[in-house]
């Protein structure tokens, strides 16, 4: 079961995404990851009532402190580079940075787990980082010059290191607990960062405005409702029930649905440059994977 529910992972954060990159046209990365964990909170607080779990279950301290690190690092750090990157580069080349989650998960997974590493893996790693260096050398996108363009893809980058990181220092931990509950500790450890950080922040205001109905959240909340609800807790499930490797692979097929999508709804021209980014990074994640 593992299996499919990376698969479902990788399908609903494909169409996230795009609806992600309409929600950033006037949301703020961390305005709209805010709203994120917020809602999707709001979901799920409710879930573990509904499904018996209740919010306090008799886990080591450890466990907790482990899921709200890996909520913190995981979801208010990493999707708000994410969301950063996706604003300044577009999801296609966003879509291809993301190969980078496999190769870091792997990395992590050997570093942290002891997981084994083989030459394979290695070579497949470099093929990834090939297909990321061939997409900074695309056109920028309009009114986006070749430096932010780096920058954006260093952002990408960025956010996929912290969100391999983050899931596989929790992945001991998820194996003993239920899948929303775990969910839910590491959406609340986000709200308790980034709710006092907003309210801290000059410009709350307009991060906080993000909460009051606006015509962009047929944006926000259906891409939070796949995303950060669907796409989540897929994931997770998926990571609990299979090895982290196998897992990565799976979840990384989303590079294929989001370079489809962004060009059937956003577009997004898929250039020759892009094509052979994509292939790049999509045959080094093989070869990390069957490694």
């Amino acid at each position: 079961m593992g299996e499919l529910y990376a698969l479902a992972s990788a399908i609903t954060w494909g169409l996230a995404v795009i609806l992600f990159k309409k929600s950033g046209e006037t949301v703020p990365p961390f305005a709209l990851n805010l709203f994120r964990v917020v809602v999707s909170l709001v979901v799920f607080v409710p879930l573990l009532f509904i499904t018996g779990q209740g919010l306090l279950r008799p886990a080591p301290a450890m466990d907790y402190l482990i899921l709200a690190l890996s909520g913190v690092i995981g979801i208010a750090l990493s999707d708000t580079l994410f969301h950063r990157a996706l604003n300044m580069v577009g999801a296609g080349i966003v879509a291809i940075v993301d190969c980078l989650y496999s190769p870091f998960v792997l990395l992590f997974a050997w570093s942290l787990l002891g997981e084994m590493l083989t030459v394979r893996q290695a070579l497949g790693m470099i093929l990834v980082i090939a297909g990321v260096i061939v997409a900074s050398r695309h056109r920028p996108p309009p009114g986006l010059t070749p430096r932010r363009l780096v920058l954006g893809i260093l952002l990408g980058a960025g956010a996929m290191a912290t969100v391999s990181f983050a899931i596989v220092i929790a992945k001991p931990v998820l194996e003993r607990h239920p899948v929303v509950w775990a969910t839910s500790v590491r959406q609340i450890a986000c709200v308790l960062v980034m709710l006092p950080a907003a309210l801290l922040s000059p410009r709350r205001r307009r991060i906080l405005s993000v909460f009051r109905p606006r015509r962009d959240w047929r944006y926000s909340v259906s891409g939070t409702m796949l995303g950060s609800c669907l796409a989540l807790l897929f994931w997770i499930a998926g990571m609990k029930y299979a090895p982290a490797s196998l897992v990565a692979i799976l979840n990384q097929t989303s590079t294929i649905y989001v370079l489809i999508f962004a060009t059937l709804f956003l577009r997004e021209p898929f250039t020759r440059r892009k094509g052979l980014a994509a292939a790049l990074a999509v045959a080094g994640i093989l070869l990390v994977t069957v490694g």
